[in-house]
């Protein structure tokens, strides 16, 4: 219940952060009622955690319009866990003598969500609603492992064989523990804890389930093929598995790789053959959806193919903490038992690792980045694209880890956000300097009006090096133009301290040398010397 000092950056990436269900912007100029407060904080805990922010509009690009409301945020941080228990923190600042408030809300415990006088309360595009009856089973049963569970009335006939023995033969190939050959097969599940005191568990059906059992238990396991030519055409083909993973795992990806397209990047004089979708990204996105999707909702989990598009929906959000900001640092397994017996047999990476692999190679190919920005609370949308954007950052990529330096995740990331002219701030920004020592980057401008462009030698690679100058260019013609703007408005004539505040990123002398220019080209005069000196904008400009 304090305020959390701040660094220099937050601000700026809280502008340009896009509202989400762990993000919410109201104005709330004058006040903001405290029960509506209550009821935003227990919304957000129960979604994961995140910010509540007053002053500032929530329609980009945002504006800061200050508000008044909760005027010793201390005193309100305790009265929210007098009525919550949640630890809520605050930031406070100002801007122009305008006040921003932000509440810093916390996860709520594992398996203990948020109640406001009885209600379990989430978050609904910009407003709060009620959960429903299988969220909040859901959300309570997120302390344990519901694929761990028995399921009654189920037994041994009910797996098939041949699916355990593929599974034993894998665990043997990744272990090279030869005990496995000995084992049986009612021990080599136990020794998976895919059976319990005799009894099969919810994970030993999702994987191993013949058709009949899984129909019969949890005929929610299933996962439904559908390919269509086009977005809005009819299906060519659907196919329906209801059965254990390990029974229709090859299949699917035989049904995908079948109209798998083939495109096409030019890597110097040759011109390279590279399917639209990656056989070990679309691997890692089933296995994903089959081990964190959320059992206990009815639904079913979809495969909708196009020619360049692969989109896997899978019941149930992220779980919580996990948010698509950070998806690639935590990983929560919502099905435990399910995540460790395919990491046992080599099926999925341990931690994150899956995800990071899908984001890497499909950067290295040129591709987008996987695209998780059509999930809510109800499902997890995953999209993959199969057309290459750059083919000249395929080539540039190539270089920099043959010539430079080899590139981590985090790197390829920030390449990626610097080739789509995306801002950089925080801990980024730090690692981008690390890129500008290699060369591989450079930085335009100074202190907060900093940005990063490829270096002379990477534009060429990328085999534009008009980019280059063009990037440079620019940005000396944009702070020319945002120079002019303060001063054509300033009806009183602009001080040269005004104007360094306007371009802060630029020296004293830089900004004299653009004002010359300006003046030169007859859109601004200057009356006055030294210090008392003001520049005025001339009518015609």
């Amino acid at each position: 219940m304090q305020s959390i000092v701040s660094d220099p950056d937050w601000l700026q990436q809280l502008l340009e952060s896009p509202e989400s269900p762990h993000l919410e912007f109201k104005e709330a100029k004058q006040n903001f009622q405290f029960d509506k407060l209550v009821e935003y904080c227990a919304a957000i805990s129960n979604g994961g955690g995140g910010k509540f922010v007053l002053g500032i509009t929530d329609r980009r690009p945002r504006t800061i319009c200050g508000t008044q409301a909760f005027e010793d945020p201390g005193k309100t941080c305790r009265s929210l866990w007098d009525k919550l228990s949640l630890d809520v923190k605050f930031r406070e600042t100002k801007v122009e003598e305008k006040r921003i408030l932000v509440f810093e809300v916390p996860a709520h415990r594992l398996g203990h969500p948020v109640t406001v006088e009885g209600r379990y309360l989430i978050r609904s595009g910009d407003s709060v609603r009620g959960m429903t009856p299988d969220e909040v089973r859901a959300m309570v049963n997120e302390g344990s492992d519901y694929s761990a569970e028995t399921v009654a009335g189920a037994g041994l006939a009910d797996l098939d064989r041949a699916a355990v023995e593929d599974f034993r033969q894998r665990w043997l190939d990744k272990s090279r523990n030869d005990r496995l050959l000995d084992r049986g097969f009612e021990e080599v599940l136990a020794d998976a804890q895919l059976i319990v005191n005799g009894k099969l568990t919810v994970a030993a059906l999702v994987l191993f389930g013949t058709p009949e059992a899984v129909g019969r238990f949890l005929p929610q396991a299933e996962v439904i093929f559908e390919y269509r030519s086009g977005e809005g055409a009819a299906y060519q083909q659907r196919l329906a598995h209801r059965c254990g993973f390990f029974l229709f795992l090859e299949e699917l990806w035989r049904t995908i790789d079948s109209r798998n397209e083939i495109v096409q990047a030019q890597q110097g004089l040759f011109v390279i053959d590279i399917p639209a979708f990656n056989e070990r990204v679309v691997r890692e996105a089933l296995l994903n959806a089959i081990t964190h999707r959320e059992y206990a909702f009815p639904d079913s989990i979809r495969i909708l193919q196009q020619p360049t598009r692969l989109e896997i929906v899978s019941p149930g959000g992220f779980p919580p903490g996990v948010t698509v900001e950070n998806i690639f640092r935590k990983q929560v397994p919502r099905n435990r038992r399910i995540a460790e017996a395919c990491e046992k047999c080599g099926l999925v990476e341990r931690s994150s690792q899956g995800v990071d692999l899908m984001f890497e190679k499909s950067i290295r190919e040129g591709k987008a980045r996987p695209d998780y920005s059509g999930s809510d609370d109800r499902q997890v949308s995953l999209v993959l694209r199969g057309e290459i954007e750059d083919p000249g950052f395929v080539r540039l990529l190539d270089r920099v880890a043959e010539e430079l330096s080899p590139l981590s995740l985090e790197d390829l990331l920030l390449l990626d956000d610097v080739r789509q002219g995306e801002s950089l701030g925080g801990e980024r920004k730090r690692r981008a300097e690390s890129l500008v020592e290699k060369g591989i980057l450079e930085k335009v401008g100074r202190t907060r009006g900093v940005r990063y462009i490829f270096s002379r030698r990477v534009a060429s690679v990328l085999g534009r090096p008009g980019s280059y100058t063009r990037s440079r260019g620019l940005d000396k013609e944009a702070n020319k133009q945002l120079l002019l703007r303060h001063i054509s408005e300033s009806r009183l004539g602009a001080r040269f301290e005004e104007l360094q505040q306007v371009v802060p990123g630029l020296s004293r002398g830089q900004i004299q040398g653009m004002l010359r220019e300006l003046r030169d080209q007859g859109l601004v005069r200057v009356a006055g010397l030294k210090r008392g000196a003001r520049w005025y904008g001339n009518a015609s400009s």
